[in-house]
């Protein structure tokens, strides 16, 4: 699913790949999803698109912003964006295609759902969109400790650090997915309630959360996730389903997993403990 390392990998692939190239053709709703959702007529995406040149794109979020002056294409969590050099073959089913004048092709396909939404940014007011518009990364100068500490003003105490990290688009972007070596980092557990923590535990989450993003950033997203070229991505996850029953890396203690807040959550007992329990 596409969180902060997927979408900034995407879009700097974009950028590398086909941005400045124009686009000769495009089709949206090839294959019917009953969770594919678009902005307007799907049947009007051609039209729109054809002899657009691709511009600048961004990951914003949890969404891949791709400019089509003065449009753009946002691809929301739940799309896998493929690159097709020309000649090769295109899969049978997908929801959506962009021919370039030079014979290649990005295909989306989705998981289970997605968002592939041609729309005006100068008047598009999906809150989500905004809020992954206006607030700063993790990876950036602006998200600072300050910034960081009032985040969390005016949370009730049983807030869970889960909950304080992945909900309420507070870091656009942060899910469920990437929580997970965040948390085990910082050495917290996912259910751990906010009014357990001290400044140094905070600092602690502040800093993990930069330094592992960065990580990620840098290692071209997870290698749980796919890259534009259907390779995944470079940075070895610490915590996921495929670490269960799995010595932790740093104390060979078990890891473990439990259903919470609509999720898996993953975990070290040892290094990551939950008082009271």
């Amino acid at each position: 699913m596409l969180e902060i390392p997927e979408s900034a990998t995407l879009a700097r692939q974009l950028n590398e790949t086909v941005k400045g190239k124009r686009i000769a053709d495009a089709e949206a709703e090839h294959t019917k999803h009953g969770f594919a959702w678009y902005e307007g007529d799907p049947s009007a995406y051609a039209r729109i698109m054809r002899g657009k040149q691709i511009g600048e794109s961004m990951g914003i979020g949890s969404m891949v912003e791709i400019a089509l002056s003065p449009w753009c294409l946002l691809l929301g969590d739940g799309v896998n964006l493929r690159y097709f050099p020309p000649g090769k073959k295109l899969p049978d089913r997908y929801q959506m295609r962009i021919t370039l004048e030079d014979g290649a092709s990005l295909i989306c396909t989705l998981q289970m759902y997605g968002a592939m939404l041609l729309t005006e940014p100068a008047t598009y007011d999906n809150p989500w969109y905004l809020a992954a518009k206006e607030r700063p990364l993790p990876v950036t100068e602006e998200f600072d400790y300050a910034y960081f500490s009032k985040l969390r003003e005016g949370l009730a105490g049983k807030t869970s650090v889960k909950e304080f990290l992945a909900t309420h688009q507070r870091i656009p972007g942060l899910g469920n997915g990437v929580l997970q070596d965040i948390l085990l980092e910082a050495g917290l557990h996912p259910k751990r309630r906010i009014q357990t923590l001290d400044e140094a535990d905070w600092r602690r989450m502040y800093e993990a959360v930069v330094r592992v993003l960065k990580e990620m950033l840098a290692a071209g997203g997870r290698d749980t996730e796919k890259t534009l070229f259907a390779e995944p991505g470079g940075y070895a996850v610490r915590l996921s389903k495929r670490t269960v029953g799995k010595p932790c890396p740093y104390c060979g203690s078990t890891i473990e997993k439990a259903s919470y807040l609509g999720g898996t959550v993953y975990f070290c007992p040892f290094c990551q403990p939950l008082p009271g329990r």
